[in-house]
């Protein structure tokens, strides 16, 4: 018996004669998680490219008599890495409900080029994939290929609004095939076929080699044992005494038409092995196992085209889906579904990652987020470099001040409102950080309520134990930040944090502001200092005496002067009490003071990056977000602002090699003593000396006369 002359038995009731064979059309569901994902990866790594994009979907055999399996998209059906192209799906392989099928995404970056798109093109060629796939045999090999589908999309990130369309490209026979006959499989089999088919059925599903192969041949000999094998092994299929049907996972529910993807089993049955008088078995599941009463089992008869297995004679293709009965692409909004940290999350961020599209390709999110920045004071300056360190990506900040917020505060300082000034005013740093968590709830923000230890301001003995606890919590809370901004309102309230940022290296940034003018600073890197090696033998290898300074070491905000900080607190009137500059004046200064963290965050040299002068010939802009001044000093009278650089000074009160070996020798002890006398530091670093030598000095001014004026 050929193969064409296998009938089936005769059943009046359900038989189908000479009619157009019509296939029940292919649908698509797309999870949340797949959009979620491929958002990041829009603004991650495609940005502006517009590249297709393999992917992967998954679908199954029907498995219920009245709902149909579609095409799904999960979230791993995105590549893992866009440069190989390699799909995560690989972790889901033997799963008996996800055969992978391959796909291609096209991803458009505006809603007009997405609808200007030439559809008709993209889908003949996907489908050109597919007929070279069934003119070489890889089709044989790998039969997913017949069901490869094609998604083009627009993702509007701003709204979380997709726009979509998919295509499950079909191969049309000319002429189409003939419907002969179909029926349910219990009523095409016997008995004895049928518990056979169902058993070998059950058996490939269960096997993880073959549970996601979704094309098959299934032999049924003269004794009724059916045999499912893949479509590679169809040479060894030709035997007279064997009934042969070609199977397919059906994912349509229909009993009058089989699914879509027949149509290109179809195609290669006919053009690969020219073979006119086919039997197809929809195979469809209840619970997991072979369903004959929700299967079918049809003939069809097929005419071989003249093209054959020529790869330029393509047949027609057709395979856009209908959208409620209509054409035209789908749209979803997630923006209801979203938890609304994680909306805000994603927003906050998404400013940062378009400036990498076009303009800073280079900007490194991730040194921005994981930076730890400690703001000491919680006041004008405060408040607006928290904010603007936010607008950065940077989450992590810690606040201290040990104020309180007045009723003059919420007008100038952004982070309090007239609630936080009742009963005396809440604390500043935790009404703060309290308005930063409602900004955006996503911020690890601290408060810490604590003083800082100050020159010039003595410490009764019954007080020492808990400045120096202070001192200790300081330097402990420097140590554990990345950066530190010095934003206090006395000078001498930045020189402790100075030292302590010397001496661990860490990086500090001042931001000073007088009436109409302001300061914004990084401080140099620390001194490197070395052990002595008379001082080792002695047993004292932890005393560092002698300074190895870098070469043009930048310096700190003590560096230019020539006295020590003193108490600069005492004995003003209320205008010198209050912090009187214009208002305009700290937010610009905390905007400079947040752009210059940013700058040294993404040079190479970090800390130890040297002073760039604007407009000057070496200071151009070799880094992404252009110079790196040491010094920026602005003017509202002028408005004007100029780039300056101070290298450390040897006499330095804070940052000198002096003062920090100094430290290491005597720990708080040292910062007591420099506490309760003001005269210690200047005789330390020798600015006394200095000083007195520049007094000894007779200086013979000249009176503007000339001599020989007078002649």
């Amino acid at each position: 018996m050929s193969r064409s002359d296998v009938n089936p038995p005769s059943s009046s009731s359900n038989q189908i004669e000479g009619r157009v064979l019509r296939y029940a059309q292919m649908h698509s569901i797309v999870q949340e998680g797949f959009w979620r994902r491929f958002s990041s990866l829009k603004l991650d790594s495609l940005q502006l490219d517009e590249s297709p994009i393999e992917i992967i979907g998954f679908y199954a055999p029907c498995s219920h008599a009245k709902v149909p399996n579609r095409l799904m998209l999960l979230e791993e059906s995105l590549p893992s890495d866009l440069n190989g192209q390699s799909s995560s799906s690989e972790f889901s392989r033997g799963n008996r409900n996800r055969c992978s099928v391959p796909g291609i995404i096209y991803n458009m970056n505006t809603l007009e080029s997405f609808q200007a798109l030439d559809k008709q093109m993209l889908l003949k060629t996907e489908a050109k994939k597919i007929w070279k796939d069934i003119c070489s045999g890889k089709a044989e090999e790998n039969p997913a290929t017949l069901s490869r589908f094609l998604l083009i999309s627009f993702a509007d990130l701003k709204k979380w609004n997709f726009y979509y369309w998919f295509a499950f490209p079909a191969l049309v026979l000319d002429p189409p095939a003939t419907l002969v006959n179909l029926q349910p499989a219990r009523q095409w089999f016997s008995q004895a076929e049928g518990e056979s088919v169902s058993a070998a059925c059950n058996e490939w599903r269960r096997s993880s080699a073959t549970t996601e192969v979704p094309f098959f041949l299934i032999t049924i000999s003269s004794n009724s044992q059916a045999t499912v094998r893949p479509l590679k092994d169809w040479a060894h299929c030709q035997h007279d005494n064997e009934k042969l049907f070609f199977g397919f996972y059906d994912p349509s529910n229909h009993q009058n038409n089989p699914g879509w993807p027949l149509c290109n089993f179809l195609a290669l049955i006919c053009s690969r092995w020219g073979i006119t008088r086919v039997n197809f078995f929809c195979y469809r599941e209840k619970y997991g196992l072979a369903d004959l009463g929700l299967s079918l089992v049809g003939e069809a008869l097929l005419q071989v085209s003249e093209g054959g297995k020529d790869p330029e004679s393509m047949p027609s293709t057709i395979g856009w889906e209908q959208n409620g009965g209509k054409s035209g692409p789908m749209c979803i909004s997630l923006a209801q579904s979203m938890d609304p940290i994680m909306s805000a999350e994603f927003s906050a961020g998404l400013n940062l990652k378009l400036m990498r599209w076009r303009t800073l390709p280079s900007l490194n999110l991730n040194v921005l987020s994981n930076c730890k920045c400690l703001l000491l004071g919680a006041g004008t300056l405060g408040c607006q470099v928290a904010r603007m360190l936010m607008a950065w990506g940077i989450r992590r900040i810690t606040l201290l001040d040990n104020g309180r917020v007045a009723m003059s505060n919420p007008l100038r300082q952004s982070l309090y409102t007239f609630d936080d000034c009742h009963n005396g005013g809440d604390l500043k740093p935790v009404a703060a950080v309290r308005t930063l968590k409602r900004i955006f709830p996503a911020v690890e923000a601290d408060s810490i309520v604590m003083s800082i230890p100050m020159p010039g301001h003595p410490v009764p003995p019954h007080e020492s134990a808990k400045v120096l606890q202070d001192c200790a919590q300081l330097e402990k809370l420097i140590a554990s930040h990345d950066v530190i901004f010095l934003l206090t309102d006395t000078r001498e309230s930045r020189w402790l944090p100075t030292l302590f940022c010397a001496n661990l290296n860490k990086i500090a940034i001042t931001a000073a502001l007088g009436f109409d003018s302001f300061l914004v600073m990084r401080h140099g890197a620390g001194p490197v200092i070395i052990r002595d090696e008379a001082e080792d033998t002695l047993g004292m290898s932890s005393l560092s005496t002698k300074d190895v300074d870098r070469p043009h070491r930048l310096g700190c905000y003590f560096c230019n002067d020539v006295v020590a900080p003193i108490d600069s607190t005492s004995n003003r009137t209320l205008d010198q009490q209050c912090t009187v500059t214009r208002p305009g004046l700290a937010p610009v200064a905390s905007a400079l003071a947040v752009e210059l963290l940013v700058g040294i965050l993404h040079h190479p040299d970090r800390i130890n990056a040297s002073g760039e002068i604007g407009n000057s010939v070496g200071g151009s802009g070799e880094q992404p977000l252009g110079i790196l001044p040491h010094q920026i000093r602005g003017t509202f009278s002028q408005f004007s602002q100029i780039t300056l650089i101070g290298h450390a000074s040897h006499s330095c009160t804070a940052c000198s090699s002096t003062v920090v070996s100094e430290y290491r020798r005597g720990g708080l002890d040292f910062v007591l003593q420099a506490i309760n006398h003001p005269n210690y530091l200047e005789d330390l670093t020798g600015l006394t000396d200095l000083m007195k030598t520049a007094s000894s000095y007779d200086m013979d001014w000249d009176d503007g006369t000339d001599l020989d004026d007078e002649i």
